[in-house]
């Protein structure tokens, strides 16, 4: 069986957790608060030989795709966990705990950014968000329950890159005038070129095949100056995952989003043409990777026998997530625009030809 590591609160014994609002460890059981770091230093280590072992035994179990079973240190349930499962809580007691061989050697991560927003925030940025949706059906609001809300700790690998970039276009100016009753064009073609290098730093991609990547991209972004190096204690009370997306699948998202902006910079340069068309594009980039784990809220609600998920940056507050929508509010929607569009056009219309 694997290693697992628990945080027990040393005046009463609970599950330590660490508390975004503090960002302490405090235990939900008698209040007692404690420095992270002085915390983690005050917590037992298992012995060499045993840490040894059960990590060779992590090891072997995760190279035959088997899932991994953890014994809770409070009440003596197995937990079962796939073979990425960083931080859970035991089924039997709720114990949250951690998985230690998860982020050991190779796979420990560089950074990590602590929780800022607890579950009450994720639960009232949930209601806000649903507020002011016009077309949102009117019970959706009543009806759709929250099934579960979970902070997770998100593995993404995080790139520093550089894009050397050399574009060609074709753009051409265009003239119109009139003389003597002829209406003559004129157009200008011109061959403009750009090149230059743009630095990106701590572009994420989303390190984990469970989590979707547009909505993890879509939580973004994250302020990574409020990174600090990981700890372990940092994850006490949280949901975690280690990576299972290597940095080289990763690459390529990373340098995707990069390509477009790059491209978007540089034709933002080209200016005072008409038509403007891109010809060439040659582009290199370099890049750097760390691996860091991110916060997420993860709201699973319920609404007619049908999921909806909704995210929420951890640090930030944003949220973001599918809503359905009434079709009968959409076109109602979509009939008061289109008359009132309608009503300004007539009255400029009626005030231009009061000036003719």
């Amino acid at each position: 069986m694997a290693d697992i590591r628990e945080y027990k609160c040393p005046a009463c014994g609970g599950a330590m957790e660490f508390d975004s609002k503090t960002q302490k460890m405090k235990c939900p059981y008698c209040d007692t608060v404690a420095d992270l770091s002085d915390f983690e230093e005050t917590q037992s280590e298992k012995t060499a030989s045993k840490e040894g072992a059960e990590q060779g035994e992590t090891q072997e179990a995760a190279e035959e795709g088997a899932m991994m079973l953890y014994v809770c240190e409070s009440c003596g349930g197995e937990i079962l966990a796939d073979k990425t499962t960083g931080a859970t809580s035991c089924p039997y007691c709720g114990n949250k705990v951690v998985m230690k061989g998860q982020f050991d050697g190779a796979l420990r991560p560089d950074y990590i950014i602590p929780f800022k927003k607890d579950k009450k925030q994720a639960k009232e940025a949930y209601r806000k968000h649903l507020e002011g949706k016009k077309i949102l059906p009117g019970v959706f609001k009543q009806q759709n329950h929250i099934d579960e809300i979970k902070g997770v700790y998100v593995p993404f690998w995080v790139f520093d890159l550089k894009a050397k970039a050399d574009f060609s276009y074709h753009a051409e100016k265009t003239r119109v005038w009139v003389s003597n009753d002829i209406e003559y064009t004129e157009h200008e073609n011109f061959e403009v070129k750009r090149a230059g290098t743009v630095e990106f730093e701590k572009v994420p991609a989303d390190g984990s095949k469970k989590m979707d990547d547009t909505l993890m991209e879509s939580v973004e972004p994250y302020d990574f100056k409020e990174a600090v190096p990981f700890r372990m204690a940092y994850m006490a009370g949280y949901l975690a995952d280690r990576y299972d997306v290597p940095k080289e699948e990763c690459i390529g998202r990373a340098k995707k989003r990069i390509r477009r902006s790059t491209e978007r910079e540089f034709r933002n340069t080209v200016k005072g043409y008409h038509v403007i068309d891109q010809e060439k594009a040659n582009m290199e980039i370099k890049d750097q990777a760390k691996y860091a784990l991110y916060p997420v809220w993860i709201l699973n609600t319920t609404w007619k026998d049908k999921k909806y998920i909704f995210a929420m940056n951890g640090q930030t507050g944003k949220i973001v997530g599918d809503l359905p929508a009434d079709n009968g509010a959409f076109w109602r929607f979509v009939a008061m625009w289109g008359a009132g569009i309608g009503l300004v056009l007539y009255a400029l219309l009626w005030v231009f030809m009061v000036l003719l």
